[in-house]
């Protein structure tokens, strides 16, 4: 009888808590993240071998609070070039917790492969007594590994659990228990290296996505602001306009209700060509259709968190500019 061949994973590691080092072993705040090598994380675990044929590259050793856009298309490069060839199965990726669900978001859209793309990181650091970064690092690699996974788009498995990065979200900024899909639960659960699976995202991505960003070099400028009492000048947002910002996204109130002396501002601004998305600092639900405000020039970023509607809409200005084909792609997506 033929032996089964081993999956091949390549770990692609950026740094993050669960690189992270402190003094003590009681420790668990304050320490230095993105501190060791994804070689020394992978010794902690001596079992990964059995999961496959495990390679690494180091891509940036950083708190992930200092993530930025030209890592973001670093990594989304890199993962299509390594997705393309037959004997990789799988991508996992190393990361800070901080921004965790927005690259995961990005590449959800970007990754031209139904290969699976799992982000994990922790919230403790590596010399923590309780650390938990090993046992996240595990898990990613188990599913990378899982045929189960293929076609389900990129994921973040943390404290055993899978989520979809189009739900995802940090809940806690301590807990190791951090990440939930306010809107639709868990996508899966992790056990003892295996991958038991509830739901498949229904959202267009990855091959069904149709971003591409293979050939960029720069991503468009799109910035939040929050909405909030006495928030009534604007100047925040004139100055983001005057400035080359070229999209906007509301965290509104409520479902995305925004101050009215902001609007007023808002309104004039979208007259003159700015994009303006409303969503909501709320951490669940949806923002409701509103037929003024979509008259007005406002879009809706449905049941996107305002990061997750901000990616969205700089890959769609890489798209076009056009309001209406924006409000269509904030539709599908």
């Amino acid at each position: 009888m033929a032996r089964k061949k081993q999956p091949t994973i390549i770990i692609l590691a950026t740094g993050g808590t669960i690189a992270g080092v402190t003094t003590t072993k009681s420790a668990t705040t304050n320490y230095k993240a993105g501190a060791i090598t994804i070689q020394t994380l992978l010794a902690q675990i001596p079992e990964s071998t059995k999961l496959g044929h495990i390679k690494t590259e180091q891509i940036s050793n950083i708190d992930s609070a200092d993530m930025t856009s030209t890592l973001w298309l670093k990594l989304a490069q890199r993962i299509n070039i390594l997705m393309k060839q037959d004997n990789i199965s799988g991508i996992v990726l190393t990361h800070g917790s901080d921004t965790m669900e927005e690259s995961a978001f990005f590449l959800h859209l970007v990754v031209n492969s139904n290969k699976p793309v799992v982000l994990t990181g922790a919230m403790r650091p590596s010399t923590a007594a309780s650390a938990d970064g090993a046992k996240n690092l595990y898990n990613a690699i188990a599913l990378a590994a899982s045929p189960d996974a293929q076609g389900k788009g990129v994921m973040i498995v943390f404290n055993d659990r899978i989520q979809s990065a189009r739900y995802a979200t940090k809940i806690h900024t301590l807990n190791p228990d951090a990440f939930s899909s306010p809107n639709c639960g868990d996508m899966g659960y992790m056990i003892d290296g295996k991958a038991y699976f509830y739901y498949t995202p229904l959202y267009p991505h990855t091959k069904r996505s149709i971003f591409r960003v293979d050939s960029l070099a720069t991503l468009p400028k799109v910035d939040i602001l929050y909405s909030y009492t006495d928030d009534g000048s604007g100047v925040a947002a004139q100055a983001l306009y005057a400035t080359g910002t070229q999209g906007l996204v509301i965290a509104g109130s409520g479902s995305g209700s925004i101050h009215r002396n902001q609007k007023d501002v808002l309104k004039k601004l979208i007259q003159q060509g700015f994009v303006v998305v409303r969503s909501s600092r709320i951490n669940a639900g949806l923002i409701a259709t509103n037929a003024q405000d979509s008259k007005l020039g406002f879009i809706s970023a449905k049941d996107l968190n305002p990061q997750k509607a901000r990616i969205l809409l700089l890959l769609a200005l890489t798209q076009t500019n056009n309001h209406k084909e924006i409000e269509k792609i904030f539709e599908c997506y």
